[in-house]
């Protein structure tokens, strides 16, 4: 990849495409090689014109884009930011193109000058984000892990960022209905993380759902952090409840990692902590809290992430007791909590 993150518009709209490309154009360290209307279209242009990055709208004409994400990650993996205006309220197709393993996804800039500028800024930030990333071919269905021997009274905690929905389905998926519960925290804006956890919900044994305040941790169940105003943070040990709570931006997050790992940390040796792949260090200093007090605690792999961002943060910082690859880490958790 060169210093420059050449980038490809997929898009139907042609006014859109021109808006799109005004704005990552601004930025001298991107440049739109091309744009294309349609699925076809792009298809020959992603051969001929090799871009870093591909943004790419949903509804479009002759193949929607889910469909061309698809095929995209099973013959040609590369990074991919889903920009539609179904992205703010269709949080299904969303979920879905995340777990096709498209890194991100953004709704198309609207709005005032000043809205226009900060949704620029943040798409520009995303593309440059994805042309760093790792990007591979869609994991195969999780190998599901038997109910077997009995469990410890622990609580899992699990961090996650940009690559993380796709991880979280593989490693979800495969736990036993007879799990600790299990608290995730997965960067994604309010409006997603309810049908997020819908939808994991239907493709795995354990009972997943969004938390809510003052739930009380069961076995078999995966709590997800909502999106938007507060942090989640555990009170009262490994039998306590959830507490949702407002407060400001933790490592530039809300909900926060590290919130959730430094509230998990007084239960010492009954917790197992796991960073997965994300930009940034979100969950370095709270998974470092969690093994000082004696917390078994696993790192996802560089060569598994999308982004090995998190997980190096906390590595360095000595927070990582093992590195394990994304699909050995359903059975690396599930050890450490075993009788």
């Amino acid at each position: 990849m060169s210093e420059t993150t050449r980038v490809l518009i997929v898009d139907d709209s042609p006014s859109m495409r021109a808006m799109l490309t005004k704005l990552l154009s601004s930025d001298p360290l991107i440049e739109v090689v091309g744009t294309a209307p349609e699925p076809h279209a792009a298809r020959e242009m992603i051969k001929t014109l090799n871009p870093d990055v591909v943004t790419l709208d949903i509804e479009m004409p002759g193949m929607d884009g889910l469909s061309f994400l698809e095929k995209i990650m099973r013959l040609r993996p590369m990074p991919v930011i889903m920009c539609s205006t179904l992205t703010a309220r269709g949080a299904e197709a969303t979920i879905e193109a995340l777990r096709l393993g498209a890194v991100d996804c953004i709704a198309k800039p609207s709005g005032n000058a000043q809205e226009m500028a900060q949704n620029g800024a943040l798409l520009r930030k995303l593309v440059k984000g994805a042309a760093r990333s790792s990007v591979r071919r869609a994991p195969a269905p999780p190998a599901q892990i038997a109910q077997g021997a009995r469990m410890r009274d622990v609580v899992i905690a699990i961090g996650a960022s940009t690559g993380g929905v796709e991880a979280l389905f593989s490693l979800v998926g495969a736990l036993p209905p007879d799990c600790p519960p299990v608290l995730v925290v997965q960067h994604m804006p309010a409006a997603f993380t309810n049908g997020f956890a819908v939808r994991m919900d239907r493709e795995s044994r354990v009972k997943v759902l969004e938390a809510e305040h003052g739930m009380t941790l069961q076995r078999g169940t995966v709590y997800i952090a909502p999106g938007g105003e507060r942090h989640m943070e555990l009170v009262g040990g490994s039998s306590g409840r959830i507490r949702l709570a407002t407060g400001d931006p933790v490592t530039g997050h809300r909900p926060s990692v590290d919130m959730l790992f430094q509230s998990v940390a007084p239960l010492g040796s009954r917790a197992v902590g796991v960073i997965l792949t994300g930009m940034g260090s979100d969950g370095a200093k709270g998974l470092k809290a969690m093994r000082d007090m004696g917390a078994r605690t696993l790192g996802q792999s560089r060569e598994s992430c999308v982004v090995y961002g998190m997980p190096r943060a906390a590595f360095e910082l000595g927070g990582v007791e093992k590195e394990v690859s994304l699909s050995a880490m359903p059975e690396a958790i599930l050890g450490l909590c075993r009788l």
